[in-house]
């Protein structure tokens, strides 16, 4: 049959076409140039430069916020040592030592024993969405699901004091200059809560809607103390993938029911919007644009044959289930996601992905209707009336109520917070809503102070995850070859693909108030703590590790 189609007349003519176009490349203005640059690069002073600036020792570690956690680390290691000693300790071991003994006999609680504490609240932490869906959703216990997300960052925070008193790890003095600008901001936003709102308890709460779950960042880079806990949480995150990617592919198969409001009479072929656990398509096309890259970094980082094939069907499915969520804000995001991959591991990716976006538009309707019902009469009219251009507008001029620069107060607009107390009277002109725009709802509620001091966080989260990316494996652009083949066992492939998705979230988040989900919020900073430790804690083992995890 090969016989056949080689010597087939389509086959002859695709080839030779191909080599032609191949040669007109090869001899074209761009290739030229960009052979030039790559080649002028590696001898130039701007790729000395870049790689020395990867590699500087993290200036933190001089700093007097890094002095401080050095006496907060000495103060509970003194208060361990006094708890050593106690008889409250030699209580609690007696019982952990009976129970070790009691579960010896049983497979189950054998195999549960060999998983550390501090493991399983990692498993808890990737498990974020689903623990909190069955909470508020299915157990329906208004003070469980109410303070369990609290109560489990206090635990959190508990257990890496108490291993650090009683001297079991040394992650507690993990600093980063990016606690800085997170400490920085949350301080902004303590300031603003004081002294702008004129509602002390609705303010706290949208403070609290906040910052609260940004302290999973902390939290995250001092719970993976080694790669086996790394391991943990990026494979647990990638099992919440895979069940929330097939429920979405199912949910679409069957046509579930959806809003009215979720989808406009004039796009056709839109049958139905999949949402699985979020509720939202668009939450879970932002939680897709964020998990999409992980399952796709086992392409690259796996030996075996199947475990890579295993990791492309998943990152298909990821794929589709963003398609089917029918989020444009989640298209963007995956774009932005695919091409910052791309650009650090495999161009080659850039080139699918204009194929994959052409054979989207011209072979499935629904979807380039979704996109053509943006320029329509209709979506304009909706948009003024109830839409995002409204929104926006009526956001704006909010803010110059108050002072600009102060805000319009934290947690009047936008959001649930604003939502649960509507404090302002509703008026033909003044409803409320939940915003479109996660940086214009901040904007309003912190004013131009907090956008500022969040902005400079972002550019700090991007830039650190660029020096991540660089001290996870310095030596890896260097190795020749297939990028398939030469980022086996490379963490710095991990490590980008983590950037990616938080930079594809970030880009999603001028469409939506993605981390008006507390859950999206807990997962953006956990990851991002996750890939400090790999760019920064994780102990780098050279170019090729001999024996991948996968």
């Amino acid at each position: 049959m090969s016989e056949i189609v080689r010597n087939s007349l389509i086959y002859r003519w695709g080839t030779r076409a191909a080599h032609t176009i191949h040669r007109w490349w090869e001899s074209g203005l761009i290739a030229r140039g960009i052979a030039a640059v790559r080649n002028n690069y590696q001898k130039s002073c701007t790729r000395r430069i870049w790689e020395g600036w990867g590699n500087s020792r993290n200036r933190i570690e001089d700093s007097t916020y890094a002095r401080f956690m050095h006496a907060v680390r000495r103060l509970f290691e003194r208060i361990g040592d006094c708890l050593a000693q106690s008889v409250f300790y030699r209580f609690l071991l007696a019982i952990k030592l009976g129970y070790l003994r009691l579960s010896s006999h049983s497979k189950i609680l054998s195999f549960i024993n060999r998983i550390s504490l501090r493991q399983w609240v990692l498993v808890a932490f990737a498990l974020y969405l689903p623990i909190n869906y069955v909470l508020k959703n299915v157990v329906s216990i208004s003070s469980l699901s109410a303070g369990w997300e609290e109560a489990f960052i206090i635990f959190a925070a508990l257990l890496i004091i108490w291993r650090r008193a009683l001297r079991q790890t040394d992650a507690l003095n993990r600093e980063t200059a990016l606690d800085a600008w997170l400490i920085l901001f949350m301080a902004v936003g303590f300031l603003l809560m004081s002294i702008i709102d004129p509602y002390p308890a609705i303010a706290f709460e949208g403070y609290r809607a906040v910052v609260e779950y940004m302290v999973w960042f902390f939290l995250i880079i001092r719970l993976v103390e080694n790669d086996q806990d790394m391991k943990v949480l990026y494979i647990t995150v990638l099992l919440l993938t895979a069940f929330l990617a097939f429920h979405g592919i199912y949910q679409y198969v069957i046509g579930v029911e959806i809003p009215s409001s979720w989808v406009s009479q004039t796009e056709m072929g839109v049958r139905t919007r999949v949402f699985s656990l979020c509720g939202s398509p668009n939450i879970l096309g932002s939680l897709m644009v964020m998990t999409a890259p992980l399952w796709a970094a086992l392409i690259y980082f796996c030996r075996s044959t199947k475990a890579k094939l295993l990791a492309l069907f998943m990152t298909v499915c990821c794929c589709l289930t963003l398609l089917f969520t029918f989020s444009r804000g989640a298209w963007i995001g995956i774009v932005v996601a695919v091409v910052i991959f791309a650009l650090f591991v495999d161009k080659r990716l850039l080139a699918l992905l204009g194929i994959a976006v052409a054979a989207i538009l011209a072979f499935v309707p629904s979807i380039t209707s979704r996109l053509t019902y943006l320029f329509t009469s209709d979506y304009t009219a909706a948009s003024t009336t109830g839409g995002r251009a409204i929104r926006w507008a009526l956001g704006q001029e909010l803010l110059h109520e108050n002072s600009p620069w102060l805000g319009f107060g934290l947690g009047r607009f936008g959001g649930a917070v604003a939502m649960n107390n509507q404090v302002l009277d509703t008026t033909e002109e003044f409803s409320y809503f939940y915003m479109d725009n996660y940086y214009l709802k901040t904007m309003v509620e912190m004013g131009y102070l907090g956008i500022i001091f969040y902005a400079l966080l972002l550019i700090a989260l991007i830039v650190l995850g660029i020096k991540a990316i660089q001290r996870s494996d310095v030596n890896f652009a260097r190795l020749p070859g297939d990028p398939l083949q030469r980022a086996v066992g490379n963490y710095r492939v991990l490590t980008i693909a983590i950037f990616a998705g938080l930079c594809g979230v970030l880009a999603h988040c001028f469409f939506e108030n993605i981390f008006e989900e507390t859950y999206m919020e807990a997962y953006f900073w956990g990851l991002a703590g996750l890939m400090m430790y790999l760019g920064f804690f994780h102990k780098r083992r050279g170019n090729v590790q001999k024996n991948p995890p996968c």
